[in-house]
């Protein structure tokens, strides 16, 4: 292989015990949006479910519907998906049991003239903007969304499930918007109930709430990064503060090691000139496989058993770092980031080089990176795995018995 992610599920679920751990009770959610943060949704949803998640979330109606189609059916889940757009396949959500939100009355006009072409009620959940400024319906027009979804329900043909929001700055324990928003959630719920609904559950949680906030875990709670073994923020603390280990390892083999001289330009535009002879390594990763080129000079690898740093640019393809004179062999691996059990940097170290967060850096792994799933302990008893027994869950059946 060129280059592997290698994803962890028995860590997964480990991570997933620890959270649920926390939640008071609450029902819990997982949530894998965006191909599970880059770790492969399907996979991750079965691990989390194994685990004792009894909800799957989604952004987009499609990847709910993929879901379904993959094998997560309504007897073994709830899945809910929560970013619509006009024309949306409400007819199909309806039709695979999907719990669906509704931030506006365009939406409940759609998702309402969907049930009655297929004649079964439609599950929808109401979303409230409490101060995210983000997707949501305003305060202001909350009453409305509330009485048109109420006489809906009497219709028969919806049946409103929930009521949620999303906090605006979770990560920032202490930060005034977090008692606002909670308050405002109090207020809106308050005039749901009083308008007739009878929800099943009200959700707020993301995973910083989930770690900081009890008073916000409320019926359901929706952990999306630290799931997957990251801090949603270094402010709160490592993952190991939190009882999580990180799922994702990133790695590739060196496919070329060569001597150079001093003064010896590395990759475009030079900005990195050799200081005297060396050893230069060729990680055949780039930002075309979603390694950030803004970490450029920067970004931290282990090889050999130690750290080395970009050197220069990072291309599409590949990327260089300077061996200091040492001559590891080709295929010797480069570590770029996972759980750290030999030294080697995190997501987070990462995120630090190229100016961003951890989410940024798991989920923006591409598709042409192979996803190698490996499960040591089918109990979920985190560990690294065996990259032998992961690569045979990937490859073709053919070449899967090598």
């Amino acid at each position: 292989m060129r280059a592997r992610v290698e994803i962890d599920l028995g860590a997964l679920r480990a991570n997933v015990r620890a959270l649920r751990a926390r939640t008071d009770g609450a029902a819990y959610m997982a949530v894998v949006k965006a191909d599970a943060y880059g770790h492969g949704m399907v996979r991750c949803a079965e691990a989390a479910l194994q685990a004792g998640a009894t909800w799957v979330g989604v952004a987009t109606p499609y990847e709910a519907l993929e879901l379904r189609a993959a094998g997560v059916t309504p007897e073994r889940a709830r899945v809910m998906c929560w970013l619509w757009t006009p024309g949306g396949p409400w007819r199909e959500g309806i039709e695979a049991d999907l719990d669906m939100s509704v931030s506006d009355l365009w939406a409940l006009a759609e998702v309402t003239e969907a049930a009655r072409a297929t004649g079964r009620r439609a599950r929808i959940q109401l979303k409230a903007d409490t101060g995210l400024g983000r997707n949501g319906c305003q305060p202001a027009d909350w009453a409305d969304l509330v009485d048109r979804a109420r006489a809906a329900e009497r219709e028969g043909l919806v049946t409103v499930t929930g009521l949620w929001s999303h906090f605006a700055c979770a990560d920032e324990p202490g930060h005034p918007s977090i008692a606002a928003q909670l308050a405002r959630f109090d207020e809106m719920s308050g005039r749901a109930y009083a308008g007739g609904l009878r929800p099943e559950v009200r959700h707020m949680a993301n995973s910083p709430a989930v770690l900081t906030l009890p008073e916000a875990r409320f019926d359901l709670v929706r952990p999306g990064i630290a799931m997957y073994g990251l801090s949603p923020a270094p402010e709160l603390g490592t993952p190991a503060d939190h009882g999580l280990r990180p799922v994702m390892t990133l790695a590739a083999p060196l496919a070329l090691v060569k001597h150079v001289p001093g003064g010896h330009g590395v990759s475009y535009g030079h900005h990195y000139v050799t200081a005297g002879p060396t050893t230069l390594g060729l990680v055949p990763l780039g930002y075309g496989d979603g390694v950030p080129r803004h970490a450029s000079g920067a970004g931290p690898v282990l090889v050999d058993g130690k750290w080395r740093t970009v050197a220069g640019r990072i291309a599409m393809d590949q990327f260089v770092v300077d061996l200091g004179g040492e001559t590891p062999p080709e295929g010797t691996e480069a570590v770029l980031f996972g759980p750290g059990d030999r030294g080697e940097p995190g997501a987070e170290d990462w995120a630090r080089a190229a100016g961003t967060i951890g989410y940024e850096i798991v989920t923006r792994i591409g598709g042409r990176v192979p996803r190698v799933h490996v499960d040591a302990d089918p109990h979920g008893v985190a560990g690294p795995g065996s990259y032998a027994a992961g690569l045979r869950h990937w490859l073709p059946p053919a070449l899967g018995r090598l």
